[in-house]
């Protein structure tokens, strides 16, 4: 395989897990958020959720904008 090739699949690879990452972790607080009883764990859940999707919308941009390739 070429270097080039190698490179780019690696680099996929990276934006995918961190998208995959983000969905795990969003999905953990949604469970957290739902099988809470007391308001803390609650806003634990609701916390972990939305740094999850935060997580999940800017990690792989700024990746991508970081790979780019010269103009």
């Amino acid at each position: 395989m070429r270097p080039a090739v190698a490179l780019a699949r690696r680099r996929w690879l990276a934006l995918v897990s961190a998208r995959i990452a983000g969905v795990a972790g969003a999905v953990l607080g949604l469970v957290l958020l739902a099988r809470a009883s007391q308001w803390p764990e609650k806003l634990l859940g609701a916390a972990i959720a939305l740094s999850a999707l935060v997580v999940m919308a800017v990690v792989p941009l700024h990746l991508a904008r970081r790979w780019r390739s010269p103009e």
